[in-house]
C-alpha cells in the first residue's frame, strides 16, 4: 500500500495541481486568469532551466546506483539533478502563494509532498529536490517581478 501511494504522489500529484489551474481560471476572472498564467510561465521556465542543468550535471539516479527499482509510473531516463517535479511543483506552487496566501499554503504543501516523494520512490536523492525547489522558487518570483498583465478580451 505504501508503495501505491508513494507512486501516486511522486507520478500524480503534480497533474492535480495543474487541474487546480483550471479552477482557478474559472473562479474570478482577471486577477485568477493573471495568476495562472504567471504559474504556467513560472513553471516552462523552471523545467527549461532544470533540463539545461541536468545536462551540465549529468549524475545518476538513486535507483540506478542501489539497484532498488523506482516507484514512479515511468522509468525517468535523464540524470537526476536537478529534479524536474520539484522546480516545477514549487514554481507554481510559489506563484499561487505570491497571489493567493491561503490557496498558495494548500499548493506549497502538495509541493512538499511530491518532492519527499520523488526522493521516497528511488529517482531523487534530496539533493536534486533542493536544486530543483531553488529553480522552482527563483523562477516563481522573477516572473512575478516581471509582471506581465492579462488583458481582457
Amino acid at each position: 500500500m505504501n508503495k501505491i501511494i508513494i507512486e501516486f504522489f511522486a507520478s500524480f500529484l503534480i497533474w492535480l495541481m495543474f487541474a487546480g489551474l483550471i479552477v482557478l481560471w474559472v473562479i474570478d476572472g482577471k486577477i485568477k486568469k493573471e495568476q495562472v498564467i504567471h504559474a504556467l510561465v513560472a513553471c516552462f521556465f523552471a523545467w527549461l532551466a532544470s533540463v539545461t542543468l541536468k545536462e551540465v550535471f549529468q549524475t545518476t539516479r538513486p535507483f540506478l546506483v542501489d539497484g532498488v527499482a523506482a516507484l514512479t509510473l515511468t522509468i525517468p531516463q535523464s540524470g537526476a539533478f536537478p529534479s524536474n517535479h520539484a522546480a516545477v511543483a514549487f514554481a507554481l506552487a510559489t506563484t499561487i502563494w505570491l497571489h493567493n496566501r491561503k490557496v498558495g499554503w494548500l499548493y506549497l504543501a502538495c509541493a512538499v509532498v511530491i518532492g519527499a516523494a520523488r526522493a521516497l520512490a528511488n529517482v531523487h536523492y534530496p539533493v536534486d529536490i533542493l536544486g530543483g525547489v531553488t529553480l522552482g522558487i527563483i523562477s516563481a518570483f522573477i516572473f512575478e517581478k516581471i509582471h506581465f498583465p492579462v488583458k481582457r478580451g
